[in-house]
């Protein structure tokens, strides 16, 4: 498993933060396609049975990856992900953070070119993903829209929801429910039954 230190982390200094996890998604996304390519490269994880999961941020990430490059993972779990860095903003218009989140994610092309629900299309690995209802972090009409997207360019999704939680999903059995159905899921896509 390898698990980097996305480029929106602080604490590593300005060359690593870069602008952040999502003004600079290019760069962020691209350590962990490089990361997977290096695990291949050295003989560390079969090609055929490379997965990504990831949880909020994560989540984002392990879509946007299969947007940069679809053929890479061959399973995909997002847990409460960002999906659409528009509608991210939109979200946090009611709320007193408003500026602080438009002024994080910011205008521009990147906006469109980062949001893995506005490219359905490109995606090649089946996906699965987890979501709170109660959710106030990532809303849950992000993986909504996400499972939507995907659905209508005929792709494999599926999107499980947990009725009364908020983003950590703070409950022993909905969490020991997600980890059965990640693993049986990423089993059943990666050949290792």
């Amino acid at each position: 498993m390898l698990q980097p230190e996305f480029r929106g982390s602080s604490g590593y200094g300005d060359a690593w933060y870069v602008q952040n996890g999502f003004k600079s998604w290019k760069t962020a996304i691209g350590d962990i396609t490089d990361g997977a390519r290096w695990l291949e490269k050295e003989g560390i994880a079969d090609p055929a049975k490379m997965a990504i999961v990831g949880w909020s941020y994560g989540g984002y990430a392990a879509l946007q990856a299969n947007v940069v490059d679809p053929a890479l993972f061959k399973a995909i779990v997002a847990i409460a992900p960002v999906t659409d860095l528009g509608m991210m903003k939109s979200e946090a218009q009611n709320y007193t953070n408003s500026r602080l989140v438009a002024r994080f994610i910011g205008d521009g092309p990147h906006i469109a070119e980062g949001s893995p629900a506005r490219h359905a299309d490109r995606f090649q690995a089946p996906v699965l993903m987890f979501h709170g209802d109660q959710d106030i972090n990532v809303a849950i009409e992000e993986s909504r829209t996400m499972d939507k997207a995907l659905k209508r360019a005929g792709k494999s999704s599926e999107l499980i929801v947990f009725k009364g939680l908020d983003h950590q999903l703070d409950d022993s059995k909905a969490r020991a429910d997600m980890l059965a159905k990640a693993d049986g899921f990423l089993r059943g896509h990666l050949g290792m039954q």
